[in-house]
């Protein structure tokens, strides 16, 4: 295994269809800037509701990158 550097950070994703998509958003917004995201863990959740319905949610994911070597 390399002896890498990782670096983390905290977003916030959020669909109106589901938690999983609201990770997917996250990983996938932050990879269009960060390089190298590896890992995620998510630390928590939230929604919005409207009338009793859930019409949104939100999680809070933290994001590994690694950093470049060179």
């Amino acid at each position: 295994m390399d002896d890498n550097v990782y670096a983390v950070t905290e977003v916030v994703g959020s669909s109106a269809t589901s938690i999983e998509e609201a990770i997917e958003n996250a990983v996938s917004t932050a990879s269009k800037t960060l390089r190298n995201v590896e890992w995620f863990e998510v630390n928590g959740t939230r929604g919005h509701v409207v009338d009793g319905v859930v019409a949104h949610y939100q999680v809070y994911v933290r994001l590994g990158f690694r950093y470049d070597k060179s």
